[in-house]
């Protein structure tokens, strides 16, 4: 069964994903057709298959690289690999039913790949695609995904990112086994807001004044023995520490970045176990040190190209350390877990309706701009359930302002709020950053209000699936 929540807002629908706006808004009503949450809360049932029966818990989780090759490099100007990308798939099964989570080290990904994706984790897992969540970690130094008709090389890319999903898959469904998940939260000092007043507007660099949300958001899920199968982390950063940064070659290297180095760490702590990138409010969060920076002088005049180069490879590696030593730490701290009927897995898909509009694009910093209302769309909204943890995602770069208003309206335990889902999309900026005219709102597709709207729905769904036993 699958459960929806209608809309009936004045605001028109919105944009989507970062390729292929069209085919995502297609596939949208594929993906939330059948019973409200409400409905489902009074027949006892949902999509996800959870009962009021007391049913087992069961996770797997695998992962599987999809970096270039030799072969098809270069590839998006990228002509060298430093470390690698990989897909990680984390499966659940509640009363018989499946749910998976696909995590990609990559910026976006297209509509296309999206597809080809959820059939090959289908396939591997007998997951129905309605019921297969992609999401990105939002990285910057790994080649887009172009169609496959575009070249050859796009073409290849494309079927190694689709093969590692299978091949992830197909290790969690082979690694599915009872657990018990439990929840942790810390603290990293890595992001920070990067909202800048110039002398020609707001733009990128380093702002410590404005808000940034440090918290480390953890869930691990353990088999019965308490070993570890899986570590959920949701951070509020973009993964761009190496992001346009050249080497001394002039080499432009892949690398999963932030995110990457941050999980591998985990990994390298937890061997038996995958870690997950689940990016939080990115779109005014940069790492604070990053190879290639902005700069700002005293009299409020930007620049963008001191590059560190090569030596840009310490500040990512240091940072990721940072982050996964607290995801390791908080880790060890768990020692309440919620297993068979006290950890119910449910989903919920929804969209919120709005208008996609066109500013003067995210060029150059401006003390005004018009943004001129155009097509009506959807916001499509992800949020489920594993016993007291609620995960809530959308397609767009979420702000702080926008996650921290989803999480404290939370009544669960844990609350994980995360950008980039179904492949990711542009901005969608709070009013402040409409205010102030930041990059935020420049590279926005949606009119001001409508992060308030969907942080509204998503506090309703929230609300909706603690109800549900």
């Amino acid at each position: 069964m699958t459960e929806q929540q209608d809309d009936t807002g004045d605001m028109g629908p919105s944009r989507r994903s970062f390729m292929a706006l069209t085919a995502l808004a297609a596939a949208v009503p594929t993906l939330m057709g059948g019973a409200t949450a409400a409905e489902a809360a009074s027949s006892g049932s949902d999509r996800s298959g959870s009962d009021r029966s007391g049913s087992e818990l069961k996770a797997g989780a695998g992962k599987a690289v999809f970096t270039p090759s030799a072969a098809i490099l270069p590839l998006d100007k990228f002509t060298s690999v430093h470390d690698d990308l990989h897909a990680r798939v984390l499966l659940l099964e509640s009363a018989g039913r499946r749910i998976a989570l696909v995590v990609l080290d990559l910026t976006s990904v297209s509509a296309e790949a999206i597809g080809l994706i959820r059939t090959a984790v289908t396939g591997a897992t007998g997951v129905t695609a309605a019921d297969i969540m992609v999401t990105v970690t939002h990285c910057f130094s790994a080649p887009h995904v172009a169609a496959s008709t575009s070249s050859a090389s796009a073409a290849a890319y494309v079927r190694n990112i689709v093969a590692a999903a299978k091949s992830a898959a197909e290790d969690a469904a082979n690694g599915l086994r009872s657990a018990r998940i439990g929840y942790g939260e810390g603290r990293a000092d890595v992001n920070v807001n990067r909202n800048v007043s110039t002398a020609d507007g707001w733009w990128l660099g380093v702002n410590e004044q404005l808000p940034s949300d440090k918290g480390v958001y953890v869930a691990r899920v353990d088999d019965l023995d308490g070993n570890p199968l899986a570590l959920l982390t949701n951070y509020n950063v973009q993964s761009c520490v190496m992001q346009d940064s050249v080497m001394a070659d002039g080499n432009l290297p892949i690398t999963a970045d932030l995110a990457g180095a941050a999980v591998a760490h985990v990994e390298e702590a937890y061997p038996d176990a995958v870690g997950f990138w689940l990016v939080g409010a990115c779109g005014d969060q940069f790492p604070g040190l990053r190879a290639k920076r902005y700069t700002i002088d005293k009299d409020g005049h930007w620049t963008y190209g001191v590059d560190l180069k090569d030596a840009g490879f310490a500040l990512l590696e240091t940072q990721g350390e940072r982050i996964g030593n607290e995801i390791v730490r908080v880790s060890e701290t768990i020692t309440r877990y919620a297993s068979g009927s006290r950890a119910p897995v449910r989903l919920v898909t929804d969209s919120v309706t709005t208008t996609q509009i066109t500013g003067p694009g995210a060029s150059a910093p401006v003390k005004t701009a018009t943004f001129s209302p155009g097509d009506s769309a959807e916001v499509p909204l992800w949020v489920f359930r594993v016993g007291d943890i609620a995960f809530a995602g959308v397609s767009p770069e979420l702000s702080t302002s926008t996650a921290r208003a989803i999480r404290e309206a939370s009544p669960f335990t844990g609350t994980f709020v995360m950008s980039m889902f179904e492949g990711g999309a542009k901005n969608m900026p709070d009013r402040w950053n409409y205010e102030h005219f930041t990059y935020e709102a420049l590279d926005g597709f949606y009119i001001e209000g409508t992060a308030e709207k969907v942080a509204a729905r998503i506090e309703r769904t929230v609300k909706s699936l603690k109800s549900l036993k």
